[in-house]
């Protein structure tokens, strides 16, 4: 702010100068360079208004009139900033003494109020909390990413609060809030660092509930350390309840002011004898109150539309984020939302906590089960119809400590419609699987943990067989998919439909293709070795880590080695690894450790491919999966080792050295070929080594 007219300035906010007369129209310089701002009346002796006014001395400083009230009940403003007396004089110097000592220009007036110190100036500016943490490398790009989504699906939610439920140390994110703000950034001593008579005043209710400290007197100004700087209005109410006139605010932890709180509290506590206590306390002073969460109406919660607008919010996310599972977890005083992408759970939403048992019951009355039943764990099934698409929507609950988890799988029929040529197969490897399940009898395995993708490979491979000519039945715990000219059995072992039975039923029915979804015991296992020894083809899955390892495995749960070797023609172990975005995929050399590695598996390249990141992968540089597989077809050397019952590793030696390409080697091929990265590989395969 420029020099200006303060006469001008002073008649257009309505202020009358000393002795109500009008201020003149300009000022004009002194030799010295003060403006003489002063009127004929300004020099008239105060006590006696009628004496002349005196000629002032070339050698005498030019002074100022303090304003006055126009009403003697009003506040003057502004205020008087030499913090003398209203009626008395102003000295400009002394002015801008106090001014330079605030760091403030002396003729910007509004300064007294607020005003940037030298190192606050050129702060941080235009950019958002998150995109500075992560340039300062704090956060990464995916929690940037997960960040964005949970405020944008989270309305009323602060950067602030979201980071910190991810972990991020609060004493880094309000040091780039006090840079952003222009604001400066302070750690609280609780010996020396806070006003304490202040803090007295306000009450420790009041700065744990708004955030607020009053730290210590600079010059004219109160300086308030806060957790909010945005909060204008709390910090209005520290002036008042203060009685300052101006406040400078800078920014501190929310940590740090409740430990001054629960410092200053274990002060104020007495030493009161016990028997005190009890002589003021009677039996009916304190009354048990019941949980009257029985009387809410769950099903009327569940009925309005907000839930049931919320609800269908999720799932229509979901799907559109290809997710495979939605999982509702409660917290003490926080919901949470993710979402399985990729095999990978991200943060998505944080809806309010007050909405828990309204959405849960939601999903109980869509999957037809009890809401009132909130003890025990319930499975169900939801059909929907979402964007076009009919989903199934698997439901499963669990009681926890802090309330009901959810969690639903998704079945979209489009995701196993797909070619086993698109499952990650190489050119060998899909030659010799198609040449398998062709074979008319005989038993194909398919192994892995959960979530690695056997049923779909099961299901494209059975797509593949001609049901027009062959009876092909299934006999699955639960049924996720619905095949068309597939006869499809659910297991229900509560009342005695195991595999065993209805393994044993379907041979009565004249089948081909037999497909049980999981060899679990060893009569389910016989059954399935004499339906192969009599003519027809099994498929089924095993969980083991390789290959190898299903031979062993079914002779630990008590099938005999020379029927194993008779009836299993192959076995196929696989895993899903994440497959590079397309959109952000970049060259990326490798290091002389990473390339001695490659080659050791036989492998030679100079650099690989990964993904930088991109909103359509949500920075995470990886966009859908594909499998990697070991695939063992047993010939005569490997039954007769397997009549001879071997130990898991001579037996996974020997397959080796028969040419078996094992899951490692399989992913490392196609990191080479640009299909993924090491960290991939390395992270599904560690427990085959």
């Amino acid at each position: 702010m420029g020099r200006f007219d303060l006469d001008s300035l002073l008649s257009e906010l309505g202020v009358k100068r000393s002795g109500g007369q009008k201020a003149s129209a300009a000022a004009t310089e002194e030799p010295g360079g003060s403006p003489d701002v002063h009127s004929d009346e300004s020099s008239h002796n105060e006590t006696d208004p009628s004496a002349p006014p005196e000629k002032m001395s070339s050698t005498t400083p030019p002074t100022t009139r303090a304003f006055v009230r126009n009403d003697p009940r009003e506040t003057p403003r502004p205020p008087d900033v030499a913090g003398r007396g209203l009626n008395a004089e102003v000295d400009p110097a002394r002015v801008a003494e106090k001014a330079d000592r605030l760091s403030l220009r002396p003729d910007d007036a509004l300064g007294l109020l607020w005003g940037p110190t030298e190192g606050q100036r050129g702060a941080v500016r235009g950019r958002d909390l998150g995109a500075e943490l992560q340039a300062r490398g704090v956060i990464a790009a995916d929690q940037l990413t997960s960040l964005r989504t949970v405020l944008r699906q989270s309305p009323g939610r602060t950067a602030s609060e979201v980071l910190l439920e991810m972990g991020v140390p609060e004493e880094q994110i309000q040091q780039v809030v006090a840079q952003i703000h222009g604001l400066e950034f302070a750690r609280i001593n609780p010996d020396d660092g806070f006003h304490s008579s202040y803090f007295n005043r306000l009450g420790a209710d009041f700065c744990r509930r708004h955030g607020v400290l009053p730290l210590r007197k600079d010059g004219l100004r109160l300086v308030v350390g806060t957790v909010h700087p945005d909060d204008v209005f709390v910090i209005d109410e520290v002036r008042r309840l203060l009685g300052v006139s101006a406040v400078r605010q800078v920014i501190v932890t929310s940590s740090d002011i409740n430990l001054i709180i629960e410092l200053q509290s274990a002060g104020e506590e007495q030493d009161i004898a016990v028997n005190d206590i009890l002589a003021d306390i009677d039996e009916g002073d304190v009354e048990v109150v019941e949980n009257d969460q029985e009387d809410v109406d769950f099903a009327k919660q569940a009925g309005e539309s907000p839930v049931i607008r919320y609800v269908n919010f999720i799932i229509q996310t979901a799907l559109k984020e290809g997710a495979s599972d939605i999982h509702i977890e409660p917290a003490e005083k926080k919901l949470k939302v993710r979402f399985r992408i990729d095999g990978i759970l991200f943060d998505m939403m944080n809806p309010p906590h007050k909405m828990h048992a309204a959405i849960i019951s939601r999903l109980k009355i869509m999957a037809n089960l009890d809401i009132s039943e909130r003890r025990l764990p319930q499975d169900g099934r939801i059909r929907a119809v979402v964007a076009g698409r009919k989903l199934d929507l698997r439901v499963s609950t669990l009681p926890t400590v802090t309330g009901e988890k959810c969690v639903l799988r998704i079945l979209d029929a489009r995701s196993i419609a797909v070619g086993l040529e698109q499952l990650g197969f190489d050119e060998t490897s899909l030659h010799i699987w198609r040449r398998q399940i062709k074979q008319p009898h005989g038993i194909i395995l398919v192994t892995g943990p959960t979530g690695s993708g056997k049923t779909t490979t099961l299901y494209s491979s059975l797509r593949e067989m001609d049901t027009k000519k062959l009876n092909v039945s299934t006999t699955e715990d639960p049924v996720e998919y619905h095949l068309d000219g597939i006869t499809q059995v659910q297991i229900h072992d509560k009342i005695g439909m195991s595999f065993a039975a209805a393994l044993r039923s379907l041979l009565r029915q004249d089948p081909d293709v037999v497909m049980v979804g999981e060899i679990r015991d060893a009569e389910t296992a016989r059954i399935a070795i004499q339906a192969a020894l009599t003519g027809h083809l099994v498929l089924s899955t095993l969980h083991t880590n390789d290959a190898p390892s299903s031979v062993t495995r079914m002779i630990n749960i008590g099938v005999e080695p020379f029927l194993i070797g008779a009836a299993l023609n192959a076995v196929l172990a696989q895993r899903l690894v994440r497959r590079i975005c397309d959109h952000c995929k970049t060259a990326d050399a490798l290091n002389e450790e990473m390339q001695e590695f490659l080659m050791t598996q036989g492998l030679d390249a100079a650099q690989v491919s990964k993904g930088a990141g991109c909103d359509r992968c949500r920075q995470t540089g990886y966009a859908g999966r594909l499998g990697i597989y070991e695939l063992l077809v047993l010939d005569d050397v490997t039954r007769d080792a397997i009549a001879r019952s071997p130990s898991v590793t001579e037996f996974r030696r020997m397959c080796v050295e028969r040419g078996m390409v094992t899951l490692r080697q399989d992913g490392l091929a196609k990191v080479v070929r640009g299909q993924t990265t090491i960290e991939e590989v390395l992270r599904v395969t560690e427990a085959t080594i």
